[in-house]
């Protein structure tokens, strides 16, 4: 291996102890490019620098290197644990990338409560109440609430909702609550629904189809008939949902892993049961450079994902991997550790448990042949587009520009990026857009512009291969002045228009390359045009997410707000004595001064605010 010049690993090495700990490499900018654990630093700090066996990825890495920092710890879990924290907090390029941090819902039973909800719930565990899970994702826990309602139909009302009721809901004619918030059912009957949910909770199924049907059994021998009837429906029930899952009522709570990986790409894939059965499952595509097989994926996986603070909770009692990583005691202890619990982690398993890894294997391999399609075909595009606009080089990053408002109001513009990946979410930039004249696209698109490419000039972003427009020609030339002024004016700009029926395929483009304008014609099954209405369409669509949250979270905000010294005491009282916001905006600086609490000076301000601004005059 050729060293680089800039770090002379001998004598460092030669410092380094034999104790476990963690090893941080730094660029010459100081940046964190790979961090990793060992149980003997020197070791394996000394296997980077040891001149042969090394792929072309690792060295790539180890000729950026301009440092080492190393951290001893006590104990090789006590290392797993710091590493996964460091690679949390500085995201390093070379370390396997997991994008995966949220916090995780539950189901919320209220036992303490004569009739007790249950509810989707995320937050804090301290409060009281009993807490099942935590799920995967809110649709797998909506999911599991859908199904204990139809089955046992324990309220999910809010209390201030169950509180003020007269006559029973809706959800009790469509037979998915008993009403005991007006007294259809006894708080024992209701006791007892509750007692079946939590056994379907913690996983008892078994248990539960033998009390169900004791108790239907019971009330046929007492002549209950109509009641035999309900408890065998509810057991019909939940034998159906049971026949949807491939595994049902199996084992309790386990998380079912499988990677795949076909270099330069990898997908985990990962299903989880919970109370024995398959609530949900996901794919996840880390970014990797340096990992060789499967099992370092799901290593990584493993690590990131329960290893980080504040996901003990998410841990099952069991994790099932297709083939145990060289460490995977030591990732068992920490899983342990983090738990507070015994959890185990196996590879080789028999019955419903490898039919739920077989399972996973195929979604992952299924997931991986669809995202390098996908991603195929995209290049594939990329190459026709080229070829269409007669650029030099195939574009590798392409922007587009959209802007979106409501008369004028509450405007957003929109940057969207795609590469040879797809849309790069991450790179993703909207802009509020102020001080332009209500309606103003082209003024609007040129703030959008300057914005971002003076951001871009100035080393923030990469700089994209070709601009998108989405507008004509008069959007197309306003675009080029910006860019012109920014110092980029040589950057090729394309302006995607819809044609006169503004229907797909009939849309107009002009391209500014070199300082001339000209126009293309595309054929409407051209993969080239294809790719634009992608593109363009994501901006539109970003663009007017922007502007719903924008124009949403106007509406929620108090018109007087804004105003200095008006707080919410203020705004009630103003309220209250002009009876509304109608009769607040005819109001004259003497009336307002003739409210209780509010000054002439402050009154004067009040007035200025709702007609001197454009904001005001808005509202009039």
């Amino acid at each position: 291996m050729s060293r680089t010049s800039r770090f002379d690993p001998d004598p460092f090495i030669a410092g380094l102890g034999r104790g476990p700990g963690v090893y941080q490499m730094l660029d010459g900018a100081g940046k964190r490019i790979y961090i990793g654990k060992a149980a003997n630093l020197r070791n394996r700090v000394r296997s980077y620098f040891r001149g042969s066996a090394l792929n072309a990825r690792t060295l790539a890495m180890l000729n950026r290197v301009a440092a080492i920092e190393v951290t001893v710890t006590g104990t090789e879990t006590e290392a797993l644990l710091l590493e996964q924290s460091l690679i949390k907090q500085y995201r390093p390029t070379y370390n396997i990338q997991l994008r995966d941090d949220k916090s995780y819902p539950y189901i919320l039973l209220t036992d303490y409560q004569d009739f007790p909800r249950l509810a989707f719930y995320r937050g804090s565990r301290r409060g009281a109440g009993v807490r099942y899970g935590p799920f995967p994702s809110a649709h797998s826990t909506r999911d599991s609430l859908n199904v204990l309602q139809k089955v046992f139909q324990v309220r999910q009302c809010e209390d201030s909702y169950f509180s003020n009721r007269t006559r029973p809901c809706l959800q009790h004619q469509i037979q998915r609550c008993t009403a005991p918030c007006v007294g259809l059912v006894s708080k024992a009957e209701y006791a007892e629904q509750v007692r079946y949910s939590r056994l379907f909770l913690e996983g008892k199924s078994d248990r539960l189809f033998k009390e169900l049907t004791r108790d239907m059994e019971a009330a046929a021998g007492g002549e209950q008939f109509e009641k035999a009837a309900a408890i065998r429906d509810r057991i019909a029930a939940l034998r159906r949902i049971q026949d949807k899952q491939v595994v049902a009522n199996k084992g309790g709570n386990a998380d079912i892993i499988a990677a795949v990986l076909d270099q330069p790409y990898a997908c985990v894939h990962v299903i989880h049961v919970r109370a024995g059965r398959i609530i949900d499952s996901k794919s996840h595509f880390p970014q990797h450079r340096l990992a060789n097989d499967a099992a370092e994926v799901v290593a990584a996986f493993l690590s990131q994902v329960y290893l980080s603070g504040g996901k003990a909770g998410l841990m099952p009692g069991e994790v099932i991997i297709a083939s145990a990583p060289a460490d995977a005691e030591k990732i068992e202890v920490a899983l342990a550790h983090v738990a507070g619990r015994r959890v185990k982690l196996l590879s080789r398993v028999r019955s419903h448990r490898a039919k739920w890894l077989e399972m996973a294997g195929a979604n992952a391999r299924q997931s991986l042949e669809t995202l390098l399609a996908s991603r195929r075909n995209i290049r594939r595009r990329l190459l026709f587009l080229q070829r269409a606009l007669k650029l030099d080089q195939v574009p590798a990053r392409l922007e587009c520009y959209d802007v979106s408002h409501t008369g004028g109001r509450e405007t957003v513009a929109s940057a969207v990026v795609f590469d040879e990946n797809g849309p790069a979410k991450s790179d993703y930039r909207r802009f509020n857009i102020e001080a332009i004249t209500a309606g103003d696209d082209y003024a609007a698109m040129e703030q959008a512009l300057r914005r971002r490419f003076t951001r871009l000039l100035a080393g923030e972003g990469k700089m994209p291969d070709l601009a998108l427009i989405d507008g004509g020609e008069g959007q197309l030339g306003r675009a080029a002045k910006v860019l012109a002024e920014l110092g980029a004016k040589q950057l090729p700009l394309l302006a995607i228009a819809k044609g006169v029926s503004r229907r797909a395929g009939q849309e107009t483009l002009w391209l500014r390359r070199g300082g001339k304008t000209r126009e293309i014609a595309l054929d409407a099954i051209s993969p080239a045009l294809h790719l634009l209405q992608q593109v363009r369409d994501e901006a539109h669509r970003f663009a007017i997410a922007g502007h719903r949250k924008r124009r949403a979270k106007a509406g929620r905000q108090s018109f007087l707000e804004g105003i200095p010294g008006i707080g919410p005491a203020r705004r009630r009282e103003l309220l209250r004595h002009f009876g509304g916001r109608r009769q607040l905006l005819k109001a004259s600086e003497a009336q307002l001064a003739g409210v209780n609490g509010i000054s002439r000076q402050l009154a004067g301000a009040i007035h200025q605010h709702l007609h001197g601004t454009r904001q005001g005059k808005a509202m009039l």
